[in-house]
Order: C-alpha cells, then structure tokens, then sequence
C-alpha cells in the first residue's frame, strides 16, 4: 500500500513559476515509477509526465515539454514536478500517482493516487 499527500499547489501569474510535491508513505516508494497527471474544470484527466523507479527515464505529455521537470529523491520518498513558464491552461487540479505502468505515458488507472492540488494560472 502507498499513500501520496501532494503539496505546492497556488495561484500564480502566467509566466510564473511552482514546485509540487508529492510525498509517499512505505517503504517501496523506490520500486515504482512515480506520474503527474492534471484534471481541469470539464475536460478528463490527463497525463502530465512521469519518472522511472531509478530517475533515469522521464517522459512528459507535449503540452508540458521544455516548461515541466520532474525529479525525485528515493531517500526522502518524494517526488516533485517543477513547472515554469506557467500558462493560464495549465490551470487544473494536479494529482500525483505511482505505478510501474506510468513511465509508458499511456496508463490511466494507476494504482495509487493522491488527493490533488490545485494550480492556478492567471492571465
């Protein structure tokens, strides 16, 4: 069992900048690949990006490419998404999750969710 508790989350002007976290419970937090997936008012949750077990693999959704980076330290059981040159549609409610199955970027029911956090994007 994994339990994800996300934190970062606020509202910030386009062009801003914000560092989510997401910290897990359990000792097998480094056996799985760690995902950022977001949520926005009407519209189905989509995939953000999503780092392997070891870090070594990083994928990312191309609406966030080249602006969102994710890291993670295995010694803190922590996973983050920094995000920067926010734009208004990056405005949603962002859920952390983990599954070995997220690193493929095609997985929509990974086995571990947190609650949200919202972000939210001003023009």
């Amino acid at each position: 069992q994994v339990q994800l508790v996300e934190s970062g989350g606020g509202l910030v002007q386009a062009g801003g900048s914000l560092r989510l976290s997401c910290a897990a419970s359990g000792r097998t937090f480094s056996r799985y690949a760690m995902g950022w997936f977001r949520q926005a008012p009407g519209k189905e949750r989509e995939f953000v990006g999503a780092i392997s077990s070891s870090g070594a693999t990083r994928v990312y959704a191309d609406s966030v490419k080249g602006r969102f980076s994710i890291s993670r330290d295995n010694a803190k059981n922590t996973v983050y998404l920094q995000m920067d040159s926010l734009k208004p549609e990056d405005t949603a409610v962002y859920y952390c999750a983990a599954d070995q199955r997220i690193i493929t970027g095609r997985t929509k029911d990974p086995d571990y969710w947190g609650q949200g956090t919202q972000v939210t994007v001003s023009s």
